[in-house]
């Protein structure tokens, strides 16, 4: 297991008893044998609002940071997704997207396997290599906004 996987499952061990866990960023890293910006890291890239969380600092002597795990209804996390995506998206952007919402059951893991699927680049091999990332977003968008209306 990855450095950044057990830092992260070390934060989620916090959160899974109240929904929210307050660290100190030293504190953590020192007994975890890492230096401070790799828990800055793995919370900037992990504990996102896209994920699902809000994350407060406060700087100073007694600084700390506060996560807490957001509990968005699956049409408003779907939509917040869709809202997100923009008007392109890369192979990799789409899956971290899907393989998200799946996680955090958001989306079912049947729907977020057929999601997968389409908007994959053999799956979009005929569209021009240019305008793919435009074909996938749109793609990616319609699945998912119908995913909502089902949830």
């Amino acid at each position: 297991m990855s450095l950044s996987s057990e830092i992260a499952n070390i934060l989620i061990d916090m959160l899974d008893v109240n929904g929210s866990a307050e660290i100190q960023r030293n504190e953590l890293a020192q007994s975890i044998g890492c230096v401070p910006s790799q828990i800055n890291y793995v919370i900037s890239s992990r504990f996102t609002p896209e994920h699902g969380y809000i994350v407060e600092s406060r700087r100073g002597g007694g600084g700390y940071i506060k996560i807490t795990r957001v509990n968005i209804s699956a049409p408003d996390m779907i939509m917040h997704a869709v809202n997100s995506i923009g008007d392109r998206l890369d192979s990799m952007s789409s899956r971290a997207f899907i393989v998200n919402l799946a996680q955090q059951n958001y989306i079912k893991k049947d729907a977020a396997e057929m999601m997968l699927c389409a908007v994959s680049d053999s799956a979009l091999r005929p569209v021009e290599p240019e305008k793919r990332d435009e074909a996938r977003a749109s793609i990616l968008k319609q699945m998912l906004l119908c995913a909502a209306r089902k949830s």
